[in-house]
């Protein structure tokens, strides 16, 4: 059974980092893709990145490249978003998510709020 789970939100000052992770099982990181979503408040959920499983490249949104690095971690099956730079405007719940042949998994969401 897949399952993920994510944590690590919090609150921080504008400028400020913030590492989520994501704890993963019942999958392999190469054989999924996997990546991070985020809902801000009276606004659609969204994707920040992507992984694919087979090749293990990225595509970040605009407004997160330079800022945002998603990794992994594959001894503790376990992903992570690197937010640096953090702007207001990042907030919102982010969610990891995994894919594999048209089915989509999701994990709960962690409160990201950055303050001015």
């Amino acid at each position: 059974e897949v399952q993920l789970q994510a944590f690590g939100g919090g609150l921080v000052q504008a400028g400020g980092s913030l590492r989520l992770s994501c704890a993963a099982s019942g999958f392999s990181f190469d054989d999924y893709a996997i990546g991070w979503f985020r809902q801000a408040p009276g606004k659609e959920r969204g994707g920040v990145v992507c992984r694919s499983g087979d090749s293990g490249d990225t595509h970040y949104t605009d407004s997160v490249k330079g800022r945002f690095t998603i990794s992994i971690d594959n001894v503790h099956n376990t992903m992570y978003l690197q937010m640096n730079s953090l702007k207001p405007e990042d907030t919102a719940v982010y969610y990891c998510a995994a894919a594999y042949l048209r089915t989509n998994y999701w994990g709960q969401g962690t409160q990201v709020t950055v303050s001015s």
